[in-house]
């Protein structure tokens, strides 16, 4: 990824319906998820939704298809993915370990947290 690039998605990210969307679509996974339910989900308007979902996929996190009347929207996991190695590219003046997993599964995560408490 270029920074022009980085620098277009982290900026699609720096909204806070656009950030929601987002994650939900990534909670959503590769299925994705119906303008519509986005919308309910959110309580956004379709205009405002419509606006918002454009700016990421332009931002290459979104995508979207056609299912019979409905668009689909999903997060962009190879967007995803570029954006994050971008990030931590040179993590800890090449000690990539640091910086890995980024994503644990979740009960790793709550086991750890248990530990930890």
């Amino acid at each position: 990824m270029e920074i022009k690039q980085a620098i277009e998605a982290l900026g699609a990210l720096a909204q806070e319906t656009r950030l929601e969307v987002f994650r939900l679509l990534v909670t959503a996974g590769p299925e994705g998820l119906p303008a519509g339910e986005i919308a309910e989900s959110l309580g956004a308007p379709a205009s405002t939704l419509s606006f918002h979902l454009a700016y990421l996929s332009r931002a290459g996190l979104v995508v979207s298809r056609r299912e019979s009347r409905s668009i689909i929207y999903s997060a962009n996991f190879d967007g995803m993915r570029g954006l994050l190695d971008f990030l931590t590219q040179d993590c800890c003046k090449g000690r990539p370990e640091m910086c890995s997993p980024l994503v644990e599964p979740k009960p790793a995560a709550a086991a750890r947290r248990a530990k930890t408490c």
